[in-house]
């Protein structure tokens, strides 16, 4: 058995152990499934997953009920792109696993495997989910290497945190990485192109430890870069400015069986409808307003609505410390012309279908795992935060590190020192 397999028996066996039965009644929840928007509507969760949701449903007995009424009933949220629980201080002295200096096991960083690296207790996962985000893609930010490794997705509730190994790989071919890559572009995608037909000439066959290989990439690296050319596991290419863009579009012409997906494409209103017609999905961060770099100079905050528009599947939620904060940058988006559900649906339904996982996430329907966000009002109003928040069917403790340090200087009035007091 694969650990893939292993992680997603592991979980389905925690979540009926664990998780309570649960209605959530009176909401108006947006499923985003094809039962669109119900109001005064109910989600049953029984054994962690969402045995029904409809209007007039009867609360069956031994169910604990969440009083929605008046509120907003959503899917979890889903961050895009993060380095969640890989790091904690960027800049600290310790060991940040978000980071890699290159050696000659992984020279290419394609071998390079988040799900080893993950950190269960990290305090930016509690940070996260009390805003409403209930998984994350997560992967590596700084390798000086030409593939940043193979990402994961995790859960941010208090069960097992791997939800799905090896989900993406991701490359720049942005002013980064062409620095990366020696300093220039001219030399990034010869590189590129070289590791795709190497990966490509194994013809799916993984190279043994014992097996002779005069490649330029290392085995490992090789092996890793099977599942991306045959289009099991998704590419995510960080491309910004128009020129590289195109330089992705026809990366993609040339290999129609690699999953491309763009990421930030600051400049792909530019050429929406071609990145529509190349069926591209976009992780977007939809804030850029300003060219303050040159490969971004055509910056907008009309990008998400452009390419939505266009039929391009938008994601959002690119921060790591911050990605609390996307709900307010899809609301700015939708400000600057994404349709409202759009916006939901890419902090939701469209990232379970970038990452392989919608047939279990994404959306509010019965038999997917139930993770669910009760809210004030509109998730999209940057006033407006989660009331309830349901992980796996369990309802966690909306407290964080952030809450508990607010918590203690409250109330100054005290005998000891506040430095004596631990919160």
């Amino acid at each position: 058995m694969n650990k893939t397999a292993i992680a997603v028996l592991t979980g389905l066996l925690a979540l009926s152990a664990q998780a309570e039965n649960l209605a959530v009644v009176g909401g108006y929840v947006h499923t985003l499934s094809e039962q669109g928007s119900l109001e005064n509507a109910t989600v049953l969760i029984k054994e962690g997953r969402i045995q029904s949701v409809g209007q007039n449903l009867p609360v069956p007995s031994g169910y604990r009920v969440i009083d929605a009424s008046g509120k907003i009933v959503t899917p979890g949220l889903i961050g895009a792109y993060t380095s969640l629980g890989l790091v904690e201080v960027g800049s600290s002295a310790g060991t940040v696993d978000a980071s890699y200096k290159p050696r000659d096991y992984s020279p290419a960083g394609a071998a390079l495997d988040v799900s080893y690296a993950i950190n269960p207790d990290s305090t930016l996962l509690p940070v996260s989910r009390i805003e409403g985000f209930t998984l994350a893609a997560t992967g590596m930010a700084n390798t000086q290497t030409l593939f940043k490794g193979r990402g994961a997705v995790i859960s941010l509730g208090d069960g097992d945190k791997l939800i799905k190994p090896g989900a993406f790989m991701t490359v720049s071919v942005d002013n980064h990485g062409a620095d990366d890559m020696g300093g220039s572009r001219a030399a990034l995608w010869p590189e590129l192109e070289n590791a795709v037909q190497e990966a490509r000439s194994r013809k799916g066959k993984p190279l043994s430890a014992a097996e002779e290989w005069h490649g330029s990439l290392s085995k490992a690296d090789v092996n890793a870069l099977l599942a991306v050319v045959s289009g099991d596991m998704p590419l995510i290419m960080d491309a910004r400015r128009l020129a590289d863009i195109r330089q992705v579009l026809a990366f993609k012409a040339r290999y129609p069986d690699i999953r491309v997906v763009l990421l930030k494409a600051t400049e792909g209103w530019r050429i929406a409808a071609e990145i529509a017609e190349a069926g591209i999905p976009v992780i977007l961060d939809p804030e850029p307003n300003l060219p303050y770099s040159f490969d971004q100079l055509g910056a907008t905050l009309a990008n998400a609505g452009r390419l939505s528009e266009a039929g391009v599947a938008v994601s959002i939620g690119v921060e790591t410390h911050n990605l609390r904060l996307a709900t307010q940058h899809a609301g700015n988006a939708v400000a600057n012309g994404l349709p409202w559900q759009d916006g939901l649906a890419a902090l939701t339904i469209n990232n379970a279908r970038l990452f392989g996982i919608d047939k279990e996430y994404g959306s509010l329907e019965a038999g997917k795992v139930a993770d669910l966000v009760v809210w004030s009002g509109d998730p999209l109003e940057v006033m407006v935060a989660p009331e309830h928040v349901v992980i796996q069917g369990e309802e966690i403790v909306l407290e964080s590190r952030q809450t508990k340090l607010r918590d203690r200087y409250l109330e100054l009035d005290q005998d000891k020192p506040m430095s004596y007091v631990r919160p």
